[in-house]
């Protein structure tokens, strides 16, 4: 006979296991990528018109980010979530295939920073760090290639670096408010 005991810790198993990218944590990926997909036409058309183009929110960023954070892949399989997340940014960027690079690599250290850091003591900080380092690394990588294909160096980086910086802060403070509902949403421990 099950008691409320019993009943109660059977709602507060884990929905997606860490470490694990199947079925859920694809779905999660999805479904984050749409919203981030969406914001980035709404909310970050805005910003970034407000800003006079200073911060440019990248939302899809933000959501492999809180993907990793929740599902904690290995490298691999970060990978993979930021191979599928550039093959979204693929719709709607000026710069093709430049993405894949870019979002590979900070999917893949993402999952590193996670990693080490879920076990340490700055546990609390890891969603804003970990999203911050991604986000300039990404942007850092996107401007180094595109500087590349242009062949201008110094006036496209002067342009470029401060909205990256913007566009990480702005990611870290997101992704950080948002970590802690989307876990106890999905009721994923922390």
């Amino acid at each position: 006979m099950a008691t409320a005991s019993n009943t109660q810790q059977a709602r507060t198993v884990n929905t997606v296991d860490h470490g694990k990218l199947d079925v859920r944590a694809l779905v999660l990926l999805a479904v984050l990528l749409a919203a981030g997909f969406i914001l980035n036409f709404t909310v970050g058309k805005a910003i970034s018109s407000l800003s006079g183009g200073v911060i440019s929110p990248e939302f899809i960023t933000s959501a492999f980010c809180l993907t990793i954070l929740v599902v904690r892949p290995n490298v691999p399989q970060a990978l993979v979530i930021g191979l599928i997340s550039a093959a979204v940014i693929q719709i709607t960027t000026t710069s093709p295939f430049i993405d894949f690079a870019a979002e590979g690599i900070a999917a893949m250290l993402m999952a590193v920073i996670v990693n080490a850091g879920m076990r340490g003591g700055a546990k609390k900080l890891v969603p804003a760090i970990g999203t911050f380092v991604s986000t300039v690394v990404s942007g850092c990588i996107f401007m180094v290639i595109k500087m590349a294909m242009l062949g201008v160096v110094a006036q496209l980086a002067a342009a470029m670096l401060p909205v990256v910086i913007a566009t990480g802060l702005f990611n870290a403070i997101l992704v950080q408010a948002l970590y802690i509902p989307v876990c106890k949403a999905l009721k994923v421990s922390e």
